[in-house]
């Protein structure tokens, strides 16, 4: 439930909503948009508790919230919500882009790929530490020294860095290096892990279930929210259907509908939802056309000999570049700020593709 006041009310008239709703043993959410402050209540509220608010000075309305999600709801918070980490906004009208490669394998491969995520125009390094994999025999990852690699290259080259956690016990490690947390498909359910990223004290990308409905999405959101976490991102990255072409199908729908129905940043993965490199070049465009707030791609110097096999929907640098420069010039149609630094040639050549 929650109670709509006018900005135009006085301070003490909302204080006292707030003073009759802790009463009732239940919990307060703030929202405070432009031209209203929603006051969200958190728990078991009696019906007779809504005629009362209603009746209270600078009490426009009180809605009953259907959902089962609570903080991630637009009803309860109105405004969208704008994710700052050091100068980087995520939320807030600037797109973001997350690049690098599946897996650290190296330091000189996680620190060559971080200077060229920088060069092409990148906020975040991406890379993963800890990899779950279908088979048992695949490629698991380095662990914690890859945490380690990851966070001097990213530190080195200015660039803020997210890694996958798979287990609530590398939860404190990882936030240790890593500046913001990503949670896979596989892990999307795995509510002791969300319960423990409710009070790690970073940023969570929280990416979508391969099977996952919106609902289901946004309820563990809510985990991690209702822990005490309120910087949530949420990620399409494809769904599971009949198409065998693609390794999944990118919802697109997904990025508007998340966006009507939730405060939370929405970012897009066109290399999970593809599976292919040839389409995830168009496949990040359209994102950003839909709406999101940002996109995490992979990027690999090597992708067709890379440690995880997933290199088919790795970009090579110099593609990543392209599509950075093309964004700088889609981002501002769709209403995004988004510019590149005019990196030097010399930096991609390299890695043309012939």
């Amino acid at each position: 439930m929650i109670a709509i006041l006018s900005n135009q009310a006085p301070e003490e008239q909302l204080q006292e909503v707030i003073r009759v709703i802790e009463q009732e043993g239940l919990t307060v959410h703030l929202s405070r948009g432009a031209d209203r402050t929603v006051v969200g209540l958190i728990g078991k509220a009696e019906p007779r508790l809504a005629e009362h608010l209603r009746q209270m000075k600078g009490v426009e309305d009180v809605v009953k919230i259907s959902k089962s999600y609570k903080l991630a709801s637009r009803d309860f918070h109105p405004e969208n919500t704008v994710i700052q980490i050091g100068d980087v906004k995520i939320g807030g009208g600037e797109l973001v882009v997350m690049g690098g490669p599946c897996a650290v394998e190296s330091p000189e491969q996680i620190d060559e790929i971080a200077r060229l995520v920088k060069a092409a125009g990148g906020q975040v390094l991406r890379g993963g530490a800890f990899k779950p994999r279908t088979g048992p025999y695949s490629f698991q990852g380095v662990g914690v020294e890859g945490l380690i690699m990851m966070a001097e290259a990213g530190k080195k080259h200015g660039l803020l860095t997210i890694t996958e956690v798979m287990t609530p016990e590398y939860v404190d490690i990882c936030a240790e290096y890593a500046d913001i947390l990503q949670i896979g498909t596989r892990n999307m359910q795995n509510f002791d892990l969300l319960r423990k990223l409710g009070a790690c004290g970073r940023p969570v990308l929280l990416k979508r279930g391969f099977s996952a409905t919106y609902d289901e999405l946004l309820n563990a959101a809510e985990y991690i929210l209702a822990g005490g976490n309120p910087d949530v991102m949420l990620c399409e990255r494809g769904i599971r259907t009949f198409e065998p072409y693609t390794r999944n199908t990118l919802d697109l729908a997904a990025i508007p509908a998340l966006q009507s129905l939730s405060h939370l940043p929405v970012i897009s993965d066109p290399s999970h939802g593809t599976g292919r490199r040839e389409l995830v070049e168009p496949m990040a465009k359209a994102s950003v056309a839909a709406g999101a707030d940002g996109l995490i791609v992979e990027m690999h110097t090597d992708p067709d000999n890379s440690m995880t096999g997933d290199g088919v929907q790795s970009l090579f640098p110099d593609q990543f570049a392209g599509l950075l420069r093309d964004l700088e010039q889609l981002a501002p149609i769709v209403g995004k700020k988004f510019g590149t630094p005019k990196a030097e040639a010399e930096a991609f050549k390299n890695w043309a593709i012939v």
